[in-house]
């Protein structure tokens, strides 16, 4: 299940949403997780569907690959479900003694498991197709503007995409604890709750070691290269904007207009 997690991974390709500006994929990004907690009907999440399955047809990502990432949420999506068809009141569609199904139950439970999906693999394409350097000068160049207010904008970029990096590192480092662990006789998945929380202890442990010393060595190599902050730094790669990246632009502002509409008219 580890392995499954997407969020964080990046997926080489040379598609057109891998070439477009990093700012360009923050900003739609950030716009396309807003509109999922706009919508009030399936003709909403329907115009969210056909925008996030052009987008993974453009990126070029196996579908197999990013559906594979809601594996490890699948317990949350459960549980969602059943909390929201249970617990919301309205007109009773099935009742079961003291607890009821209702129709707007269901709809509450289907509209949420609806947005945490997309929200995860709107998620993971912005990830999947942009590297953690490109990510970190989007980052940076994107949020330029705080720097008037004293606000550390380098540091803060690099601190989500380091990250962001080291997600898929941890994940790959904790499944390898679990293995050797198990190898050595370690049983996680049998027993009372409390005796699976103590079986966590031999993972964590090693797991906080590893990442330390991760952090140590990355700190040691940023300060042996000189590293001080985005202060007077220079890019081997500026960012500029091109035409792909306008063409972009305007199918975001085309996306927000259908969001709009659609709010309004349903």
């Amino acid at each position: 299940m580890i392995r499954d997690i997407t969020l964080g991974q990046y997926y080489p390709a040379d598609s057109a949403l891998h070439r477009l500006d990093p700012r360009v994929k923050l900003i739609g990004t950030l716009i396309y997780v807003v509109s999922l907690f706009l919508f009030q009907s399936f003709t909403g999440y329907l115009v969210a569907s056909i925008f996030l399955v052009s987008l993974i047809i453009m990126s070029h990502v196996p579908l197999s690959f990013m559906l594979k990432g809601l594996r490890a949420i699948m317990i949350l999506l459960v549980f969602t479900a059943v909390i929201n068809t249970f617990l919301t009141p309205g007109r009773p569609l099935v009742e079961f003694g003291r607890f009821s199904i209702t129709i707007e139950g269901v709809r509450l439970a289907a509209f949420m498991v609806i947005r945490l999906v997309f929200l995860i693999v709107g998620s993971s394409l912005l990830t999947l197709t942009t590297t953690p350097s490109d990510l970190t000068d989007g980052l940076e160049k994107g949020l330029s503007f705080l720097k008037v207010f004293k606000v550390p904008v380098s540091e803060i970029a690099m601190m989500m995409s380091i990250a962001l990096t080291f997600i898929p590192v941890l994940l790959e480092e904790t499944d390898r604890i679990i293995k050797a662990q198990q190898a050595r006789g370690a049983d996680f998945d049998s027993g009372n709750i409390i005796r699976r929380v103590k079986a966590l202890v031999p993972i964590l442990v090693p797991l906080f070691v590893s990442a330390f010393r991760r952090a140590n060595e990355l700190a040691l190599a940023m300060e042996s290269r000189c590293y001080r902050g985005g202060q007077g730094r220079t890019k081997l790669h500026p960012l500029r904007y091109k035409k792909a990246d306008i063409i972009a632009y305007l199918t975001l502002l085309v996306y927000i207009v259908a969001v709009v509409a659609v709010g309004l008219i349903f």
